[in-house]
C-alpha cells in the first residue's frame, strides 16, 4: 500500500477485473430488508497471529486490516466490490485533499500542509484529541531499532532529513524503551513538522506524485503518547495498544485470539472511511486447515475466514453462491524468492547462473490448479503484475506450457558448475502455502535439486525468519514463497520495485528478503522517484523489473485473486484489496 496526479488504473487491470473476478457470485449482502445493522457478535476464524501489531511495524495484509480497526492515518481507501473505488485517495483524519488550487501544495510541490478534522480522540481516560504531534511521532517511530518499519524506505527517500535521523536512531538501545522515546523527544527532522495542534507542514525532498499515497499507509497511523513507555512492537506493547478507531482491541491472546470491542470515544461524524455495526468482533486462531475454516462458515458456526482462501475443492459448487466471490486483489502472490546472502551449497544461490537456471524448474499450470484454477489465478512472469505502474507482458524464461523445463534447469546447472543442490525451504501452514511448498519441491526434484521442507505454523514465517538478516547470512533458509500485494493501486510503481529490491533498504524488518542488490537496479528507483511524471517514472520501474528478472533475483508464479466466502449472517461486506479482506468495520449481521 494517490496524489492529486495519480494515473488511472490501467486497461491491463481492467481486464484482470473481467477475465477473473467475472466468474465469481455477485452478491456483496450489502443489504438485508428490515435487519437492524447494530449489534451481535462477528465470528472470524484463521491460522496465524499477525507478525507485526504495532501500527509502525505492520508489513502483512492481515495486520493492516486489523489496524485499520483501531489506528487512523490522514489519508486512506474507501472499502468497495467495485475495483475502481477503492483506488483513489480519501481524507481521513485530514480535512481535505492537499491540492496547489487549496493552496495546501507548495508551488514547488514540494511542501504540504495537512489539516486535522475535528472530533477524532483516543480512547484514553479521559478521551482527548488526536493532535499533529501524534503524527510526528509515527513519522519518527518507522526507523526505531527494535522493530523498524519495512516501509521506511518510502519516507527516508521522499521527507527532507529523515536519513540521517534514522541512521541516528540506528545507535539507540533497541531494548530501552526510555531511551527510544528520549531520541524521539530530542531529535527531529525537517521533513514533518507540528505547525500547531491541528497542522502539519511536510517537506519533501523533491516533488513525489505518489505523496498521498504514503500518507495513507497504516504505518504513518497517529501514535499517541503512550507508545513512548513500550519498546515498540513488544509483547508489552501489544498488550496496550491505544485506539482512535471504531473498534478497540480489549483481550489479546497471541497466537490465540484477539477481542475488538467499540471504542467509546469514536464519533461516526469524524470518521468518512469506517462505520460500526457489530458490538464485538472475536478472531480465533489457530485453525490451518481452510476446509475445516469453510465448513464452519457453512454450518453456521464462524462468518468470515481471517487468513483462509475458500478451499479448491469448494469452488466448483459455490460459484453460484451468492455468498461466495472472486475479489481482485493485482499482485505477486506468490513467488519464490532466493536467498542471496546464504553460505549454503558454497553461496550458489548468490551465483546470477544458478538462479536463472531455477527460474525454468517450476510447473505454474500445476499452481493454478492448487489455487482454484484460471478463473482465480494466471501465471506470472514479471516482477511487476499486471494493473500496477510499469507492467509490461514480458516472459524471460519461457517453458511449454507453463509446465516447466527441468532438462533446462538440469542443463543450466550443468554449466554453472552447480549440480547437486540442497535448498532449506520453510512454508507458511495456512491456506494452499503447504500444497504449493511441495508442488514446487517436486518441480526441483527434476531438476536434480533436493529440498528440505521446514513447516512454519507460528507466524514467524515472515518477522523472524525472512526478515531477519542474520539468519540469511547464517543459512537458516535458501528458498521460500512468500507473497507481495501493492501497498495501493493507482500510480504504484515504487509499491513493488522499491520495498522488494532496493539493496540500500536491506536490514531488519526489511522486505528485499533475499538481501538483492543491485547498484543498476537502484539507480533505476532514483530516476523513477525523480521523474517529473508519473508516466516516465512508470518507464524507469519497467527498465528496473526487466533487470530484476534478467538477474533472477525472484521466480514470479501468480497474480491471484482473493476467493472469499461469508455466513448468510453477514451483511455490508465490501472489500479492500490492500488488505485482501472485506472491511471489519462496515459489516452487520442480520
Amino acid at each position: 500500500m494517490a496524489a492529486r496526479e495519480m494515473i488511472k488504473v490501467t486497461a491491463g487491470l481492467a481486464g484482470l477485473v473481467v477475465g477473473l473476478a467475472g466468474c465469481a457470485g455477485g452478491g456483496d449482502g450489502a443489504s438485508a430488508e428490515g435487519a437492524s445493522r447494530q449489534g451481535g457478535t462477528l465470528r472470524v476464524v484463521g491460522s496465524s497471529d499477525v507478525e507485526h501489531l504495532d501500527p509502525a511495524s505492520v508489513a502483512s495484509v492481515g495486520a493492516y486490516g486489523l489496524v485499520r480497526m483501531f489506528a487512523r492515518t490522514l489519508f486512506g481507501n474507501r472499502a468497495s466490490n467495485d475495483f475502481q473505488e477503492t483506488v483513489p485517495v480519501r481524507p481521513d483524519v485530514a480535512e481535505r485533499i492537499p491540492t496547489r488550487e487549496n493552496g495546501d501544495v507548495g508551488k514547488d510541490r514540494r511542501t504540504y500542509t495537512v489539516r486535522l478534522r475535528d472530533g477524532v480522540r483516543w480512547n484514553t481516560n479521559p478521551p482527548r484529541p488526536v493532535t499533529a504531534q501524534d503524527f510526528v511521532r509515527a513519522f519518527e517511530r518507522l526507523c526505531n531499532p527494535a522493530s523498524p518499519s519495512a516501509a521506511k524506505g518510502y519516507f527516508v527517500s521522499t521527507l527532507k532529513g529523515m536519513d540521517a535521523f534514522c541512521r541516528g536512531y540506528g545507535s539507540v538501545n533497541a531494548k530501552d524503551a526510555g531511551a527510544i522515546a528520549a531520541y524521539q523527544r530530542d531529535h527531529g527532522f525537517e521533513g514533518v513538522r507540528a505547525k500547531n495542534e491541528r497542522t502539519l507542514v511536510f517537506k519533501l525532498k523533491r516533488p513525489a506524485s505518489d505523496f498521498l499515497n504514503l500518507l495513507s499507509l497504516p504505518v504513518t497511523a497517529a501514535a499517541p503518547q503512550e507508545y513512548d513507555r513500550y519498546v515498540p512492537d513488544s509483547a508489552e506493547f501489544r498488550q496496550h495498544t491505544v485506539s482512535n478507531g471504531p473498534y478497540q482491541i480489549t483481550d489479546y491472546k497471541p497466537g490465540i485470539s484477539y477481542l475488538l470491542t467499540h471504542n467509546p470515544a469514536w464519533q461516526a461524524g469524524s470518521d468518512p472511511l469506517r462505520e460500526r455495526h457489530v458490538a464485538k468482533i472475536q478472531i480465533t486462531l489457530g485453525q490451518d486447515s481452510p476446509e475445516t475454516v469453510q465448513q464452519q462458515i457453512e454450518q453456521g458456526n464462524a462468518d468470515l475466514a481471517w487468513d483462509q482462501p475458500v478451499p479448491t475443492s469448494a469452488i466448483p459448487r459455490l460459484r453460484d453462491d451468492p455468498r461466495f466471490a472472486i475479489r481482485e486483489t493485482p499482485n505477486n502472490s506468490p513467488y519464490l524468492v532466493f536467498n542471496t546472502r546464504s553460505p549454503r551449497n558454497r553461496g550458489a544461490l548468490g551465483d546470477r547462473a544458478v538462479r536463472q537456471a531455477l527460474e525454468y524448474a517450476v510447473d505454474r499450470s500445476a499452481l493454478i490448479k492448487i489455487v482454484g484454477g484460471p478463473s482465480v489465478a494466471r501465471p506470472l512472469h514479471t516482477v511487476i503484475p499486471p494493473g500496477n505502474s510499469g507492467y509490461a507482458a514480458v516472459n524471460h524464461y519461457p517453458t511449454p506450457g507453463e509446465s516447466g523445463d527441468p532438462a533446462k534447469c538440469r542443463e543450466l546447472l550443468g554449466k554453472a558448475g552447480r549440480p547437486g543442490l540442497k535448498l532449506k525451504f520453510p512454508y507458511r501452514t495456512n491456506s494452499v502455502h503447504k500444497l504449493i511448498a511441495q508442488s514446487i519441491a517436486q518441480n526441483l526434484d527434476a531438476c536434480g535439486v533436493e529440498t528440505e521442507l521446514a513447516p512454519d505454523s507460528g507466524g514467524s514465517f515472515y518477522s523472524s525468519t525472512l526478515s531477519t538478516p542474520a539468519r540469511a547470512r547464517e543459512g537458516a533458509w535458501d528458498i521460500a514463497a512468500p507473497g507481495w500485494v501493492p501497498d495501493w493501486y493507482g500510480n504504484n510503481g515504487r509499491s513493488i520495485i522499491q520495498p522488494l529490491f532496493d539493496g540500500r533498504a536491506y536490514g531488519p524488518n526489511s522486505t528485499n528478503y533475499g538481501g538483492y542488490d543491485n547498484p543498476q537496479v537502484n539507480a533505476l528507483i532514483d530516476a523513477a522517484l525523480t521523474a517529473p511524471d508519473a508516466q516516465r517514472a512508470a518507464g524507469y520501474w519497467q527498465q528496473a523489473d526487466q533487470k530484476i528478472m534478467e538477474d533472477a533475483a525472484i521466480v514470479p508464479l501468480l497474480d491471484r485473486a482473493q476467493t472469499t466466502y461469508r455466513s448468510s449472517r453477514v451483511h455490508g461486506a465490501f472489500f479492500l484489496p490492500t488488505t485482501a479482506a472485506y472491511d471489519l468495520t462496515r459489516v452487520f449481521i442480520a
